[in-house]
């Protein structure tokens, strides 16, 4: 069975360590992105099979952004399919901070998490999102 690729995009250096340690323990090939920048770079490079995504990184909204170019624009439509696991300190998920604004459903990734992350639950959730 192939090895799946993780494209983990944040720029807190210790959070990708942490992830990058305990991912590649559950036998996942991990690639690192410190800016969102990096990450379309890294994105096209490795075309990972799953995306790792924080929200504020060189703005508060930079993950949300990231999110619809990868989702939604039409230079990355090759990528659009890639589930996005979006892991931020905000504790609202971007419906509960945007309840009526339609621009929510373009933010919104396949699945969301706070951190700190219950490490159990971000696994399964990985499972899961590479499993659809």
């Amino acid at each position: 069975m192939k090895t799946k690729k993780l494209l983990i995009i944040d720029d807190d250096k210790d959070f990708r360590t942490q992830i990058r340690i305990f991912l590649e323990s559950h036998n996942y090939s991990i690639v690192e992105a410190a800016s969102g920048k990096d990450g379309l770079e890294k994105l096209a490079k490795e075309n990972p099979d799953l995306i790792v995504l924080d929200i504020m990184m060189e703005t508060d909204s930079e993950g949300y952004e990231l999110n619809e170019l990868i989702k939604y624009d039409n230079h990355y439509k090759e990528y659009k399919n890639i589930p996005i696991l979006m892991v931020s300190s905000i504790q609202k998920d971007p419906h509960e901070s945007f309840p009526r604004s339609e621009y929510a459903d373009l933010i919104t990734p396949d699945k969301y998490m706070t951190k700190p992350i219950d490490y159990n639950k971000f696994l399964q959730l990985v499972k899961e999102l590479l499993n659809r």
